[in-house]
């Protein structure tokens, strides 16, 4: 018999990763009502619930302007473009990201500079400064894990070299630096909406948020195949539009976001003081100043790829955000990076493990998975 197996607690708990379906029960009857309210009106494209949803992005996230769209990567595209990134030009971001913090870049023709990360999983503001050239056109600080960058530093360096910023924000809306909501420090600030988001369309979407009023035409123009009036383009485009329906539900949903927050900060909390002490596992918290909103809950710990299996087998559903960095992936051999370029994004990689922490979540369920860690260790 394994030692997983001759660990194994007798009567097992099962604990899903996530649960977009129970998320989804209570509200059912609200969703299908908004729903049923864009069928009857039958203004699918752009009806007025998109902008009723876009205003009350803006004042959420602290900014003049939302532009509805239809995936936060393509937030990330328009907002490169409207800044006229394209060909020759380089723009810097985060090696341990999702694949779109780069390829929103490559896209344009543009080259994804790569920079290694903190101990929090965000950019190193001092290496950002080495990596800065006179071709950097944009940087975009991922404020990964729901977790804001460290903005302060970041700021200084890009407005000391007039390179503009984009937010990635797909993980982290509601989530603070310094008493600022993420999204409103720089030139723009881009969300997803995908169904495994803290704020979730029920399929794909997006949104820019940004104070640039003349960024927010552009993004808004660009995203409609450029079209300023129905019988004329002004700009080769292609369609980017958020769904009426998409975004009647999101405005429902929208009610509900900082319980949710809440609830996902204080299942933060159980794992912080549940997991403290154990040899071998670091556990994420808020840094000064910061307000996290823990899209997902990352810890790093020893024999990780065990770890992960003794909980599955002990009814515990984990994952891995990311498991191979940017530079790793076979799209990015072009950029010429070897092993090693970004050690600490490397070593984080081999180690980090995330736990469910949605707010559907018993403490009971909560404790269960502490407790299964402290198991395997101890």
């Amino acid at each position: 018999m394994s030692s997983i197996a001759k660990a194994r607690a007798p009567k097992a708990m099962k604990v899903a990763y996530v649960d977009i379906a129970g998320q989804h029960r209570p509200l059912k009857a609200e969703l299908l009502k908004a729903v049923g309210g864009v069928l009857d009106s039958g203004q699918l494209i752009l009806g007025p619930q998109v902008e009723a949803f876009e205003k009350a992005l803006a004042k959420l996230c602290g900014v003049k302007y939302a532009v509805g769209l239809n995936s936060g990567t393509d937030a990330l595209i328009l907002s490169l473009r409207a800044l006229g990134v394209g060909p020759g030009d380089e723009v810097i971001t985060a090696a341990n990201s999702f694949v779109a913090s780069a390829s929103c870049a490559a896209v344009l023709g543009a080259k994804p500079v790569l920079v290694d990360v903190r101990d929090d999983y965000n950019m190193d503001p001092i290496l950002l400064d080495r990596a800065l050239t006179p071709r950097t056109k944009a940087v975009i600080p991922v404020h990964l894990t729901g977790r804001p960058a460290d903005m302060g530093p970041i700021l200084e360096i890009c407005r000391r070299r007039s390179v503009p910023i984009v937010e990635d924000c797909a993980q982290a809306i509601r989530a603070e630096y310094r008493g600022k909501r993420v999204g409103s420090f720089g030139a723009a600030g881009c969300l997803s909406l995908h169904p495994l988001k803290t704020l979730n369309a029920c399929g794909d979407g997006g949104a820019v948020v940004t104070d640039d009023a003349k960024l927010y035409e552009q993004v808004k123009l660009m995203r409609n195949l450029g079209l300023q009036t129905r019988e004329n383009c002004v700009v080769w485009s292609g369609n980017s539009r958020l769904d009426t329906v998409q975004a009647a539900m999101l405005l429902v949903k929208l009610k509900h976001l900082e319980e949710w927050t809440r609830a996902r900060r204080a299942n933060a909390a159980f794992y912080q003081t549940a997991l403290a002490g154990i040899p071998g596992v670091v556990v994420p918290k808020d840094g000064p100043g910061e307000k996290a909103v823990y899209h997902t809950f990352i810890i790093q710990a020893e024999r990780r790829d065990e770890l992960k299996a003794f909980l599955a087998e002990n009814g515990v559903d984990t994952a891995i955000h990311y498991p191979r960095p940017i530079h790793a992936q076979d799209a990015a051999k072009p950029l010429g990076y070897a092993p090693g370029a970004f050690p600490v994004a490397e070593r984080q990689a081999r180690r980090i493990l995330s736990l469910p922490v949605y707010p559907g979540l018993t403490k009971a369920e909560l404790g269960y998975v502490a407790e299964t860690i402290r198991r395997f260790y101890h």
